[in-house]
């Protein structure tokens, strides 16, 4: 089941990104490139997501809309 996780992007000083999440308290994400960063974040979310549901037997996440603007990072 797929669901939307709005993320937090920094890019800090030291040339990583870091990414946390309103959404899921907890997440905390950092890598060298932008897409290394929403790959570790994605996968500290779903265990977070996991162990939630174990625990609470529940996580209220928002469902994926048919229509949403996602920011696409081009390099070139």
């Amino acid at each position: 089941m797929e669901k939307l996780v709005n993320i937090h992007i920094e890019k800090l000083p030291e040339g990583f990104y870091l990414a946390t999440s309103y959404d899921i308290p907890g997440l905390v994400a950092q890598g060298r490139t932008l897409a290394e960063t929403l790959e570790i974040a994605r996968d500290v979310a779903r265990k977070l997501i996991e162990a939630r549901i174990e625990k609470e037997n529940r996580v209220s996440l928002e469902q994926i809309p048919n229509v949403f603007d996602y920011p696409l990072v081009v390099g070139y």
